[in-house]
């Protein structure tokens, strides 16, 4: 024990107490406001660009949005908030660093590909825990368009997208964590490693995170002295019913069974037959949105008493994708419970 933490194992946190999120929001685009969760974001964009002249000004009022939205939510003003943690999915994290300028927060700009909001909670529960700040906010954001832009093809190319592929979610998620109020607790974290199987089918992201999904998990399991059923849901990011799959045979092998309770946030944001979205969801934003809108509501209620939430990263870029580099993956860990 060192302060108010406990260190558990090889690479896991847990927290005495435990920051509290004590307010979030969800900002949704079009098409996820038309999928299986579309009633419970806050709020649901119809306009792609938002009213900006590009993409990635899109993406960016989004961030604006969510975090003014969580920050009202949380009953506090700009200035009580101390630090932000917050990344997406562009070059030189554009879209956080021109969404969140006006917030005038010191700002850590983080990224973890799709994982970003496992990697911002974590390094947020911390800086609560040690004290180092009253109020944090953690957010990630992604959009459809200026993804695909970047890291595929032109959209008006048309390109046919493989089964495996899945959807960039448009969306933002944004939480206040403070030592005060709110019904979710951050009880525990399992920062992930970088695992690299070699993969380097871009299209088939889930594949390449699986493996690292796999390790958190495991870790977190063995760190904590838990077992699959000591969670209501085991949660993770953008794996797809690709990566789904693969999860459950790598856990199989290293000796759980979590089918029961594991759920992905890329399959529940969408219908993959009625929208053709193939795999599921991704980006940034996917596994953001549904946290706030989706898994916090039940662990709020205590329809759940605990979670792990696990976001899944891809870590490429157009220039390793370029040169012939494999795509490796990241997954952080955060147990979630009712408070």
């Amino acid at each position: 024990m060192k302060g108010n933490v406990f260190q558990r194992g090889k690479a896991s946190i847990g927290f005495e107490e435990g920051p509290l999120i004590i307010g979030c929001a969800s900002v949704a685009g079009k098409k996820e406001g038309e999928g299986p969760l579309g009633e419970l974001f806050d709020v649901i964009e119809p306009d792609p660009m938002v009213g900006r002249e590009t993409w990635e000004q899109a993406e960016s009022a989004l961030q604006k949005e969510a975090a003014d939205l969580a920050i009202e939510r949380a009953g506090l003003v700009r200035s009580e908030v101390r630090y932000l943690f917050a990344g997406d999915l562009l070059s030189q994290l554009i879209a956080t660093s021109f969404g969140t300028v006006d917030l005038e927060v010191p700002v850590f700009g983080l990224y973890g590909a799709c994982s970003t909001i496992g990697e911002a909670l974590c390094l947020g529960a911390m800086t609560v825990e040690a004290g180092y700040a009253d109020y944090v906010m953690a957010m990630s954001s992604s959009h459809f368009a200026s993804a695909e832009k970047q890291f595929r093809f032109p959209l008006e190319y048309g390109n046919q997208r493989p089964f495996s592929a899945t959807w960039t979610v448009t969306g933002c998620g944004s939480f206040i964590l403070g030592k005060k109020g709110g019904h979710v607790r951050i009880s525990g974290i399992t920062p992930g490693k970088i695992v690299d199987m070699g993969l380097k089918d871009s299209m088939n992201m889930g594949a390449c995170m699986a493996p690292a999904a796999c390790d958190t998990i495991c870790r977190n399991l063995k760190d904590f002295g838990r077992e699959p059923g000591d969670y209501d849901r085991i949660i993770t990011g953008d794996l797809g019913q690709v990566g789904r799959r693969i999860l459950l045979d790598f856990m199989r092998n290293n000796g759980y069974s979590i089918r029961e309770r594991h759920t992905d946030c890329g399959i529940e944001v969408f219908d993959s037959e009625a929208q053709d979205t193939h795999a599921g969801g991704s980006g940034c934003g996917c596994s953001a949105i549904v946290l706030a809108a989706y898994i916090l509501p039940k662990l709020a209620s205590g329809e759940w008493r605990r979670v792990l939430f696990v976001p899944t990263g891809a870590l490429l870029s157009s220039v390793s994708f370029n040169e012939g580099q494999s795509v490796p993956g990241i997954a952080h860990g955060v147990v979630l419970e009712h408070a």
